[in-house]
């Protein structure tokens, strides 16, 4: 994604078309089925709040894409995703060899991106007494789709079950 925006040769992109070709390149075409399901966790309180990213609201609310090279010990530029009133929505990395796991690719930052996060949890869940929760999160998070389906129909099943005691 970087490299491509870096062809752009553009500090600031504000026209749409661009914009609209940007996503409908081959950089960007997997923009909105990419896995961003953050798992946010207060630890001296012992809750946590599971949120998945609205790439479709993100993507259709981005009227700017502004490079920023300086700042907050930048040692890489960035690629900022703006809303109509500069908010910010995402951001793409570096991403050359020189850079590390937390240098690269898209990214965005929960706090200054919250409008753009829908909880599955309907906010915070306490978690204090069932570390077996955290535990399923923490697998469900790295398990592939086949194990995710598993795991669904097991839940689904205890659900049932539930309901007719």
């Amino acid at each position: 994604m970087f490299p491509y925006l870096e062809e752009l040769n553009s500090e600031c992109i504000t026209s749409q078309n661009i914009i609209n070709s940007i996503f409908e390149s081959d950089a960007f075409k997997d923009f909105g089925s990419m896995n961003v399901m953050p798992l946010i966790y207060d630890e001296k309180k012992k809750r946590c709040d599971i949120l998945i990213y609205d790439y479709e609201k993100a993507k259709s609310s981005i009227k700017k894409i502004q490079k920023i090279s300086q700042g907050h010990g930048r040692k890489h530029p960035v690629y900022a995703f703006l809303d109509a009133n500069d908010n910010y929505i995402a951001e793409v990395r570096y991403g050359n060899a020189a850079a590390n796991a937390l240098q690269r690719g898209l990214w965005t930052h929960i706090k200054k991106a919250q409008s753009y996060f829908n909880s599955l949890t309907n906010g915070w869940i306490d978690y204090s007494h069932n570390l077996t929760l955290v535990n399923l999160f923490g697998l469900a998070l790295v398990a592939t789709e086949n194990g995710h389906s598993a795991a669904k129909a097991i839940l689904q099943n205890d659900i049932e079950e539930q309901k007719t005691i």
